[in-house]
């Protein structure tokens, strides 16, 4: 069932206003941009090389923030954030190098405040776990992502992004689709985040396309 290849995805968990409020200007352009390019349509080989390169110059930019706020882990999550999605959008071994760079940030991170960001940073290092091939090609693991997974719900119990990756994995991984309906129907409720609606509406269409599988394979 586990496919070995990194994914697009990439997790925020923004879900009270006393987090946005932790983020200077320079990470809420990261963020705002982030949302942008992760939902660019990639139908053609055109968009999708127009996609990569996008997420190239955002990695760049999002480097350049994290070391000017380097007593910042916020700015660290949304790097890894950027380097995880710029290495779905690249793909294949090649990506590997920006995975490793993303796991870096969200450790470094976490090492500053695990709890940053409703703890974002654990849930975003789960699904590189869960998404990255594991040995002896890359660093994966299904028993790691399980770990930080259920860490970064704990820390962020009905937020959207850590109760949609959670069912992604207990449905992709473990094959619990009833649990992983309880966890989308959770993540469908979640509240809205009113400076994010681009990123709301994108994650919001993920979860209906990941419920009408769940339904699917429920109804089988």
């Amino acid at each position: 069932m586990k496919q070995h290849h990194i994914l697009y995805t990439a997790c925020l968990l923004f879900g009270s206003l006393a987090a946005q409020a932790e983020l200077t200007d320079e990470v809420r352009q990261i963020q705002s941009q982030w949302a942008m390019v992760n939902y660019l349509p990639t139908a053609s080989n055109e968009q999708q090389e127009a996609k990569e390169a996008a997420f190239e110059k955002l990695a760049q930019m999002a480097t350049q923030v994290a070391l000017k706020e380097s007593n910042l882990p916020e700015a660290l999550v949304w790097e890894g954030i950027v380097y995880s999605s710029y290495a779905g959008a690249k793909g294949g071994l090649g990506a590997l190098s920006l995975a490793k760079h993303a796991r870096k940030s969200y450790e470094a991170a976490i090492e500053m405040d695990g709890d940053v960001l409703n703890g974002s940073a654990y849930t975003s290092l789960g699904v590189l776990y869960s998404k990255v091939p594991g040995w002896p090609i890359g660093f994966g693991s299904d028993k790691k992502a399980m770990e930080y997974l259920k860490k970064g719900l704990q820390l962020n119990p009905r937020g959207i992004d850590s109760n949609y990756f959670f069912a992604a994995f207990l449905f992709e991984e473990e094959g619990d689709y009833q649990a992983a309906k309880q966890y989308l129907l959770t993540a469908r409720m979640a509240p809205p985040r009113p400076d994010r609606p681009n990123a709301d509406a994108g994650r919001q269409q993920e979860i209906s396309q990941l419920m009408a599988q769940v339904e699917k394979e429920l109804a089988d």
